[in-house]
């Protein structure tokens, strides 16, 4: 029996590895990509099986082109993954925090630790495409003065040493990833939680009545994002998480949407695991 195929932005050791091991299992085949366009291009075009892919951090935010990359190749959102983030400085075994002047990683992982470099202002920040990526060009290309902000699993991989554990600023930071798939995902029988866009057209007042019929209907709105439409110059559309218990009246307020502002599409019915 072949193995699954999930494709993840970023190399072993990277947070999006962990949550592909965690839903997953250590049985799998891992596509890794350097950007987010190819992980979702590989899904759509059945080149494997899965994605997982971060859409938002308790402290950074949204990632909002990702929201583009799942509506612009069709996909399907199976489930969500809420990661703790523990981000540890690390570098080549037998340094110390002074003998490092350079420190490498993506610019989430950097922004999110800003108090920690603040305390060092003799290592220069350098922004790089992926956490792990950095950890194992360090230990290949034995760099000395360098270090990383990777996960402990990235250590453990590349034979790194943790100089300062759990850097981030905010101790309780989360990454929401969600599992996405080609074909429409048939909702979980427990389902709680939606991941919808609607597109509003240039109308006054289209927001709030959008929102208030979404509010009237009992079913909380726990997440909204607005992009433009860019072949429609001054219309939107709003990628909205929608949390509810009871489903029926779910599907009667998606309803109610459509016959008000048209086209509705749901990404996913799943289960809420905040």
């Amino acid at each position: 029996m072949s193995k699954l195929k999930i494709a993840i932005q970023g190399v072993l050791g990277s947070f999006h590895h962990q949550v592909a091991l965690r839903n997953f299992g250590e049985d799998i085949e891992i596509l890794d990509f350097t950007t987010f366009e190819p992980v979702a291009r590989t899904v759509s075009n059945e080149d494997a099986d899965f994605a997982v892919m971060a859409i938002e951090n308790s402290i950074a935010g949204a990632i909002l082109p990702n929201y583009d990359l799942i509506d612009r190749y069709g996909l399907s959102i199976r489930d969500e993954y809420y990661l703790p983030i523990g981000h540890q400085f690390m570098a080549l075994p037998g340094q110390t925090i002074q003998d490092i002047t350079e420190v490498r990683s993506h610019p989430m992982a950097l922004l999110q630790c800003k108090a920690f470099f603040a305390q060092h202002p003799h290592i220069k920040l350098k922004e790089d495409t992926d956490t792990a990526s950095v950890a194992r060009d360090i230990a290949s290309g034995n760099w000395k003065g360098v270090a990383a902000i990777a996960s402990s699993i990235a250590a453990d991989i590349y034979g790194m040493e943790i100089l300062a554990p759990d850097i981030q600023t905010v101790k309780s930071n989360f990454t929401r990833f969600i599992i996405l798939q080609k074909e429409s995902v048939k909702p979980a029988k427990d389902a709680n939680k939606a991941s919808i866009k609607v597109t509003i057209q240039n109308q006054k007042g289209g927001l709030a009545k959008l929102l208030t019929l979404i509010s009237e209907n009992g079913i909380d709105l726990s997440k909204i994002q607005s992009i433009p439409v860019i072949e429609k110059p001054w219309e939107y559309a709003f990628f909205i998480d929608l949390v509810f218990e009871d489903h029926t009246v779910f599907t009667q307020t998606i309803e109610e949407i459509r016959s008000s502002f048209g086209e509705v599409k749901i990404f996913g019915e799943y289960i809420s695991r905040k």
